[in-house]
């Protein structure tokens, strides 16, 4: 920009030179304060309120002492300009009314016939300068408004970023804790299942007894092991469809199995006893799904490390929120010990939807996990068959209903 300011103000200056003459003296002190006032137009975004100064004064020298008369003006306004585009406002305005009271007062002074500025060029300088004043701070407004703008879509591409990734650590933590779920509970059992039979046939039982105890063995592990790959299953199917909705509901129904469930734990040796107290209610999908997912991590952890005989697996329906117990017998947890994913997982599906969970050691021994779900409020529907059984006819059926609502019926059904 200072390039073409020097340019032409230069071709103007030597145009102008071919009609008016001066002393040589003159035309070089000319030629250097123009030199001056446009090379300093180099520094105008660094130093603007001084560029301005500089450029002004040599004006005030210029205009007085060269006959020619070049534009020399049009360095003084770029940068007069430029102050106010930086945000010097209050000094481009004084640079502003310097400039004009100074051509004012130099005319004014003027022998009568040698004014060089009449009135009305005087009101066209004024306005020209509270022009390039106002353009310049127009052009800092929208810069700034421009700016402003850039840091919000910086901010919201950023928000959106940290959004994609929290978003992507919630589902990469809900698929973990999802096939923990699947799969620990069933190789678990599988496991148990087939350590036990192993230990029956190392005493070197009769040829008989053996195939039975086989037999036995490996119908309980073909299954379970069915099982597992049912629910492996739904829950890679889920995953590899990009448009399918978030499951739901586990694939086994949820509580409406938990007879079933309480069966394969059974199969393992553990005495499984289930209480149910309460009027059940139709729980909703996500719902039944942790309580199910609750149930299911709370057996698993029992036959892997509790080394109990029995388990009482309580549901409790409330008026406004189910109740899940599950104590065993074994030894308990040792003090200390860090609490394992299984059961920070329950953890996470409780808080999930409001409720809580909380995991130790009994009183009486053994281990406990109480939750408390929230239930949905009541819709006015007709009484529910079953604890967890929505109104779809895809949704889960419900268990068996206890000969009494307050009653705790054993494993078998009788009254304990």
């Amino acid at each position: 920009m200072a390039g073409v300011v020097l340019v032409v103000v230069a071709v103007w200056t030597l145009v102008s030179a071919r009609y008016a003459s001066e002393p040589a003296a003159r035309t070089v002190l000319g030629w250097a304060l123009i030199l001056v006032g446009c090379g300093a137009l180099c520094f105008r975004r660094r130093q603007p309120v001084t560029v301005a100064v500089v450029t002004l004064l040599a004006c005030v020298v210029y205009y007085p002492l060269s006959a020619q008369d070049g534009p020399l003006m049009i360095a003084f306004a770029l940068a007069l300009y430029t102050t106010a585009a930086e945000g010097r406002f209050a000094a481009a305005l004084a640079l502003a009314a310097v400039t004009l009271l100074a051509v004012g007062i130099g005319e004014i002074r003027q022998q009568p016939g040698h004014r060089q500025i009449d009135d009305t060029s005087l009101v066209m300088l004024a306005g020209w300068l509270i022009s390039l004043v106002a353009v310049g701070r127009a052009q800092r407004t929208r810069m700034a408004y421009l700016h402003e703008v850039e840091q919000r879509a910086l901010a919201a591409e950023r928000e959106q970023e940290a959004r994609a990734r929290q978003s992507a650590t919630e589902e990469r933590l809900r698929i973990a804790r999802e096939v923990h779920d699947v799969l620990g509970h069933s190789i678990s059992l599988i496991n148990v299942q087939s350590g036990a039979a192993l230990h029956r046939l190392g005493k070197g039982p009769a040829p008989e007894a053996g195939l039975a105890t086989a037999t036995e063995a490996l119908e309980a592990v073909k299954a379970t092991s069915k099982d597992a790959l049912r629910e492996l299953r739904a829950t890679l199917g889920v995953l590899r469809g990009a448009d399918e909705p978030t499951p739901t509901a586990p694939s086994s129904s949820g509580l409406a199995l938990l007879a079933d469930l309480a069966a394969r734990a059974r199969s393992t040796g553990l005495d499984v006893r289930t209480e149910v107290t309460g009027r059940p209610v139709p729980l909703p999908p996500p719902v039944d799904l942790a309580a199910y997912r609750i149930v299911q991590e709370s057996l698993t952890n029992v036959t892997r490390h509790a080394g109990a005989s029995t388990v009482r697996v309580g549901l409790d329906w409330g008026a406004d929120a189910l109740r899940l117990r599950i104590a065993d017998d074994g030894a308990g947890a040792p003090e200390g010990r860090a609490l394992g994913s299984g059961i920070r997982g329950m953890a996470e599906r409780a808080r999930a939807f409001g409720g809580e969970l909380t995991a130790r050691n009994g009183d009486g021994g053994g281990f406990l996990v109480d939750a408390r779900l929230p239930l949905p409020p009541p819709t006015g529907a007709t009484e529910p068959t079953g604890p967890a059984g929505p109104t779809e006819p895809t949704g889960p059926t419900a268990p068996p209903t206890p000969t009494s609502p307050t009653t705790p019926t054993t494993p078998e059904g009788n009254p304990r």
